[in-house]
Order: structure tokens, then C-alpha cells, then sequence
């Protein structure tokens, strides 16, 4: 029998509200959104800026039928692009896969295939070794490019469009979602986390304790 204290405390917005670390990012573009959020060498962008492109990389991914459950992929080093994965994957309620940039092309193939990544975004800087791993990765995600305009160093394109384009063709999506690292764990352990159905999960309640507890 229901408690005086359990009477009409349904879950409301007044009592009850997931935790997400999405929520860090809409507010700092609703109180400070002409704050400066990214420098990266020349280019500045302010946090209304920053919660702009996210959500319309949110848009654009979800145009291309990636929702909850899904899993992006990404090769970038720590660029605008990368920042705005961390917001824009979650937001469609797909999981977030970072790989370490560090790792060769057999363990960036066995991670994708591990992952059943759908999209992978991948920085020029890194395509000698993701080229290799695409083509031994059984599965073959749709490949964005990212030009980090700071790095001058060799590296080419391996998918049909270009990060600024991607996201030019979408407008702003909506927030859900979870993140997983590659890490630097090797092919063994990897393939005996698989046996044990396992994987290596950061979910938004967590990211979201974890922020708070660093502040």
C-alpha cells in the first residue's frame, strides 16, 4: 500500500530530470553565449556558436538514419571537430567510439568492427593508418573528413564529403545517448571483453558525476 509520501510524486520536471552532461553545453549557450568556448589556432568560436554546430551535427547524422543505439567512430585529435562530437553523436542518442589516434591499423579495424560503427569521422592526419584499417574492417562505415586547417602535413581523403559540408546540409536535431573510448587496451583484451559481451562504457549520468566531481 502506497505511502502519503508516494501520493502524487509521479516523475515530473519538478522532481525528476536525467542527468546529461548535453546540459552543460545548452546552458553555457543560454547564459554566456557570446563567451569565447574554443580557440584553435586562428579560429574563435563562442559557446551559442559551439551549441550551434553540434546541433547540427546532431542533424546531420540523424539525416542519415543514425539514432540510439548507433555507434560514430571517431579519428580526430583534440580539434573543434572532435569537441563538437562529444555534443553533437549523444544528442542523437547514438554512443560515441573515440579511438586512439595511437594505434595501428589492425586494432583501429578490430575496434570498428567491435563498435559495428555506422559513421566514422576521420582527420586527414590520420588517414595512412585508417586507410589500412578500412580496408580490413569487415564493416564499412560512411567516411566524413575532417581538415583540421592547422595541420599542413601529408594525409588524404578517404570519404565522399568533407566535415563543413556534412554539417552544411543539415539544420539543429535534439538531445540522448552514451560515449566508449578505444582506450589502449590491446587486441586481447579486446577480443576477451567481446567473449564476456563487454565494452568499455562512459553513459551520460556517469560523464555527468564525474564533471561535477572535477569541478
Amino acid at each position: 500500500m502506497a505511502t502519503s509520501y508516494e501520493t502524487d510524486l509521479d516523475r515530473n520536471p519538478a522532481n525528476f530530470q536525467p542527468l546529461t552532461p548535453l546540459s552543460f553545453l545548452e546552458r553555457s549557450a543560454s547564459v554566456f553565449p557570446d563567451q569565447l568556448a574554443i580557440i584553435h589556432g586562428g579560429l574563435r568560436r563562442s559557446y551559442v556558436e559551439f551549441y550551434a554546430r553540434a546541433r547540427r551535427l546532431a542533424s546531420a547524422l540523424a539525416q542519415r538514419g543514425i539514432g540510439r543505439g548507433d555507434t560514430v567512430s571517431v579519428v580526430l585529435a583534440n580539434t573543434p571537430a572532435m569537441l563538437e562530437a562529444h555534443y553533437g553523436v549523444p544528442m542523437t542518442g547514438a554512443v560515441l567510439n573515440s579511438i586512439n589516434t595511437r594505434l595501428d591499423a589492425a586494432i583501429v579495424a578490430f575496434t570498428l568492427d567491435h563498435a559495428d560503427a555506422k559513421v566514422l569521422i576521420t582527420d586527414r592526419e590520420f588517414s595512412k593508418i585508417v586507410k589500412e584499417a578500412l580496408v580490413l574492417a569487415k564493416t564499412k562505415p560512411f567516411v566524413i573528413d575532417s581538415d583540421d586547417p592547422e595541420y599542413a602535413g601529408a594525409g588524404e581523403r578517404l570519404g565522399t564529403i568533407e566535415y563543413e559540408e556534412f554539417l552544411q546540409r543539415a539544420i539543429p536535431a535534439s538531445p540522448g545517448g552514451c560515449r566508449t573510448t578505444s582506450g589502449t587496451r590491446s587486441r586481447s583484451t579486446i577480443r576477451r571483453a567481446r567473449r564476456r559481451s563487454e565494452r568499455r562504457r562512459l553513459h551520460h549520468r556517469g560523464a555527468f558525476l564525474l564533471a561535477m566531481g572535477t569541478c
